[in-house]
């Protein structure tokens, strides 16, 4: 993932500390219900489209351009999925982050589906039942994208103590 400018200007301040930032992933899906998926250049591995708001900026919005930059496929956002903060993580250069995530399903309106930044090594639409292995998160959202609930999900919470 390239790191935003702004990003890149607090690193100077703070270092390598946990930064807990937003974060904004996409499960697109096509007319034939096919998900579309990139390879990432960061670790190789398959996943849905996500990235970083610029600052001001909504999270619908981010998806449209996070999903274009990186496959050149346009989309539409048509529901909230899920709010949940992830597992701090850890760059191989030894910066940390902890992403609280926004994910929206999308429907592709146009476009070819290809790499079109420096973040992907491959992108592609997969059937759900034929595609690349996924991480936990990732299957996790496509299963709430396909499932016939029309609300969001949000990650319950630590039970609340009895009063």
């Amino acid at each position: 993932m390239a790191v935003p400018d702004f990003i890149r200007d607090l690193r100077g301040s703070i270092g390598p500390r946990l930064l807990f930032l937003p974060g904004v992933s996409a499960v697109v899906l096509d007319a034939d219900g096919r998900a579309l998926l990139n390879r990432r250049v960061d670790d190789g591995r398959w996943s849905i489209i996500g990235g970083i708001p610029e600052p001001g900026e909504q999270p619908a919005d981010t998806a449209v351009r996070e999903v274009f930059e990186e496959t050149a496929v346009r989309c539409v956002p048509d529901r909230l999925l899920l709010v949940q903060t992830m597992d701090p993580v850890r760059y191989p250069n030894g910066d940390q982050c902890q992403f609280l995530d926004v994910c929206l399903r999308c429907r592709a309106v146009g476009g070819e589906a290809r790499v079109n930044d420096d973040e992907s090594l491959d992108v592609g639409w997969f059937p759900l039942d034929a595609r690349p292995a996924l991480p936990e998160a990732a299957l996790a959202r496509i299963g709430l994208a396909t499932a016939d609930r029309p609300a969001a999900w949000f990650q319950p919470a630590a039970p609340a103590p009895p009063d």
